[in-house]
């Protein structure tokens, strides 16, 4: 399934959903931060997805790095939420969206590194590689808040 992300374009599709997602920005020893390529937009993007109506958030980001990257973590903190209205998604089977997201920090348990069937890719990149990949603003805006090493959570 293709995806399409808007960001303030008055082109955008009209939303017809709203879903409830969680990511995590997982960093290594060396400091650096595990990325996926997508295989729906081929952009990169840290691993993260939709919560179950049987999960938690921080769950869910557990659950949704262990499915996209075979990495077993453990969130230890907030990023930041990210609701802008701005920011659509629309996707091949017709469901445009907007998300809620709830970013975590996280650190590596375990586990060993695959790719699955939602990744083209999926690495751990050194921070001063991760402008040269292409990823959608959005994806760097958390990223951005992740390195600032806030003392509180961006509320968005």
């Amino acid at each position: 399934m293709a995806r399409v992300e808007y960001y303030d374009d008055p082109a955008a599709p009209v939303p017809n959903s709203v879903v409830v997602a969680a990511s995590a920005v997982v960093a290594n020893e060396r400091g650096e931060v595990l990325m996926q390529r997508r295989a729906d937009s081929g952009l990169w993007a840290l691993p993260g997805g939709g919560m179950n109506l049987d999960e938690s958030l921080p769950g869910a980001a557990v659950r949704e790095v262990r499915e996209e990257t075979g990495y077993e973590i453990e969130v230890t903190g907030l990023v930041g939420t990210y609701t802008d209205p701005l920011h659509i998604i629309a996707y091949s089977d017709g469901e445009v969206r907007r998300q809620f997201n709830v970013c975590f920090q996280a650190r590596l348990l375990g586990g060993e590194l695959r790719v699955s069937d939602e990744s083209l890719e999926v690495r751990w990149v050194p921070v001063g590689e991760l402008d040269d990949l292409p990823m959608h603003h959005t994806q760097r805006l958390r990223l951005r808040h992740y390195l600032e090493d806030r003392h509180t959570p961006h509320l968005g």
